[in-house]
């Protein structure tokens, strides 16, 4: 049974990586924690990415901006350094709580405000995206969705924004399974789950570089957006 929850989790959210360019962990963050602490839940989610995030910065490495990436990475870094450890310390019943809340508030938010990406914001905003996304990286591995609305108010083109955000992504994958070993967070008997999710994710990228042309992106969006707010409220409520 948690072999199936590992590869729908990947696959689901290699799903929704590819159409949306951010996502995945959300997604996988809705199964993981059922079959493993949400610690750990979060440091699988992003190793099970890893193969997908590689190729989408491969397919665009010609719009590479990394000037555009190191600052707001080293604000995320920052904080993301100091709240990875939060979960050894804080209530399993309270992660589950601020996990639920986070998912609610960012589907309200992506649900009410259909342009978010489609203007620069003032540098404290895009402070704050950069210092929330580190805080909730660092706990549920959920760090994608403002640094993917920071990212598109910068990006001229779809393609500069996929290249600067898996990147950043891939840069940030990198630096955070890094302190969840030190920490003895990832350690060796995940790594099948790792590599069969990373499967079902890879599986779930390719079908939406096949998929994105001829769906209405928009309408998969708000789909997705549902989809994350009735995971918050069971997060939140059971």
């Amino acid at each position: 049974m948690a072999w199936l929850v590992v590869i729908i989790a990947g696959f689901l959210g290699g799903l929704v990586q590819g159409l949306t360019g951010f996502g995945a962990v959300i997604i996988m963050m809705i199964f993981l924690p059922n079959i493993l602490p949400i610690d750990q839940s979060a440091g699988v989610a992003g190793l099970m990415m890893l193969g997908s995030v590689v190729t989408l910065v491969i397919r665009n490495r010609h719009e590479i901006r990394l000037k555009r990436i190191i600052i707001p990475f080293l604000v995320y870094a920052s904080v993301a350094s100091w709240s990875v450890h939060l979960g050894h310390v804080l209530d399993v019943h309270l992660l589950r709580m601020m996990l639920g809340g986070l998912l609610v508030a960012l589907s309200l938010y992506f649900s009410l405000h259909k342009n978010s990406g489609d203007t620069a914001y003032p540098w404290f905003v895009a402070g704050a995206f950069m210092i929330i996304s580190g805080f909730f990286n660092g706990l549920f591995g959920i760090g994608g969705p403002l640094m993917a609305l920071y990212f598109l108010s910068k990006a001229r083109s779809l393609s500069q924004y996929l290249a600067d955000l898996q990147t950043f992504f891939l840069i940030d994958t990198f630096y955070i399974t890094t302190l969840r070993v030190a920490s003895g967070i990832v350690t060796a008997h995940l790594v099948p789950f790792i590599l069969i999710g990373m499967l079902g994710a890879i599986t779930g990228t390719t079908i939406a570089a096949h998929l994105q042309p001829r769906l209405n992106v928009a309408t998969m969006k708000r789909v997705i957006y549902a989809f994350i707010g009735l995971s918050g409220l069971y997060y939140l409520f059971i």
